[in-house]
């Protein structure tokens, strides 16, 4: 893994670590790299890729891709958000409509899937 590529940096690891589940204080099991994890899911964001093409370095995809779903479930990406949206280090990280552009037929433009009620098909 080339350490140049990753987004979590030390200065933002202090800050989001004590918000993550798996820490060695909490009950339960202690996860397995969070930071690492949190890096794939950044990459996964940032590429736009499927799970099943997550770099090897980030481990088997199908279990990165189900502790997110686990995560997601439990709501650690919204209160991570409401915890850390203030600080201006995660500009990179949040995601809004202001970067995001939608595809054209998203979004209402003219053209795409017609479906017409059976009565009005031609005779042929």
């Amino acid at each position: 893994m080339n350490g140049y590529r990753l987004v979590v940096t030390d200065e933002i690891w202090e800050k989001v670590a004590p918000h993550l589940p798996g820490k060695a204080t909490d009950c339960g099991v202690t996860a397995a790299d969070n930071r690492l994890f949190l890096e794939a899911i950044l990459w996964r964001v940032r590429t736009g890729s499927p799970w099943r093409d997550l770099p090897k370095a980030f481990g088997e995809w199908n279990s990165v891709f189900q502790r997110f779903r686990r995560w997601a479930k439990k709501g650690v990406f919204e209160r991570l958000f409401e915890r850390l949206s203030e600080e201006p280090d995660f500009e990179y990280v949040l995601i809004d409509g202001t970067i995001v552009s939608v595809h054209q037929k998203a979004s209402g433009a003219r053209g795409g899937l017609k479906i017409r009620p059976s009565g009005d098909r031609e005779e042929a």
